[in-house]
């Protein structure tokens, strides 16, 4: 049996491989900007920004920045806070995450649902956190260029009100866990965003001081589902890689409407299976398959 599948085919068996480790936590969402599609701001039905072209717009007031500054977030990032200071990043990324209010997105609402018991996303916004707004749960924030510790992490524990830093020792295993490693202003504003961010984080992500000594047992042999992640940049890539770190050996599958020769290429080199579909479509055929099954 097959599902007709945004313009292809996929087994009925890959399908539910996909569903039903996402319900046991063998499969790991790993969230990209592609998610938010339908999230739009709740006064001017503008789109959130999320990925790096509208980010950069929003950051520069709607205006295209010099081409070499548009390739990517974390470079234009930069450009401004070497002009504007590093203050500017920080209150642009709260107001546009922390102060606007949007639509809620409906993956987001979908995985509310599901409530996995590990989500990573990349995203700095705060849908996710909702979503378990009344669950306690464990966040992890990602942290960079600090001198008053060598790990580039921050855990907050959630008690269904408030969020309260704790160390990694503190941590109650048996809880849901949400990683946000580029950031977000909740509970407290830390974000990886510019070139220099990323430098820092990725050079102790790879020496193992990004992740939680917990999180590195739990991921052992697990796979994951990237959603709405482009893997076209270096960052995101250099990022995810280090992040999926002993998984299992078919790491899982990655979601790509009409994906590069480059991403085709690393995403199988990686161990991912390649699905032609973007996040939209993915819902439209699980929300279907669905309702089959009712």
């Amino acid at each position: 049996m097959f599902l007709t599948y945004m313009g292809r085919n996929m087994s009925n068996t890959v399908f539910s491989e996909i569903l039903s480790g996402l319900y046991d936590n063998q499969v790991i969402p790993y969230l990209g900007p592609g998610v938010l599609y339908d999230s739009v701001s709740k006064i001017t039905q503008q789109p959130m920004p999320a990925d790096s072209e509208s980010l950069i717009l929003a950051m520069n007031g709607g205006k295209p920045m010099a081409p070499k500054l548009m390739y990517e977030f974390p470079r234009a990032a930069m450009n401004q806070e070497l002009k504007r200071g590093r203050s500017f990043l920080t209150q642009f990324l709260d107001k546009t995450y922390g102060q606007i209010q949007y639509s809620r997105a409906s993956l987001h609402d979908w995985l509310a649902e599901w409530r996995p018991n590990y989500v990573i996303d990349i995203n700095r916004d705060t849908q996710l956190q909702d979503s378990y707004a009344d669950e306690e749960h464990t966040l992890i924030v990602g942290v960079a260029r600090i001198a008053a510790s060598a790990f580039r992490f921050k855990i907050f524990h959630y008690d269904r009100s408030n969020y309260f830093e704790i160390t990694q020792e503190q941590v109650d295993k048996t809880l849901p866990i949400l990683f946000k490693p580029m950031g977000t202003p909740r509970p407290e504003s830390n974000y990886i965003a510019s070139d220099a961010d990323y430098v820092d984080y990725i050079t102790e992500l790879m020496g193992g001081f990004a992740i939680p000594d917990f999180l590195k047992e739990y991921r052992k042999g697990k796979k994951y589902l990237l959603l709405g992640l482009p893997l076209n940049r270096d960052s995101e890539r250099m990022v995810m890689s280090d992040i999926v770190y002993g998984a299992d050996e078919h790491k899982g599958w990655f979601l790509r409407k009409n994906p590069t020769d480059k991403e085709k290429r690393f995403s199988e080199r990686m161990g991912f299976e390649l699905i032609d579909a973007d996040c939209r479509e993915f819902l439209e055929t699980v929300q279907a398959a669905s309702l089959a099954a009712a």
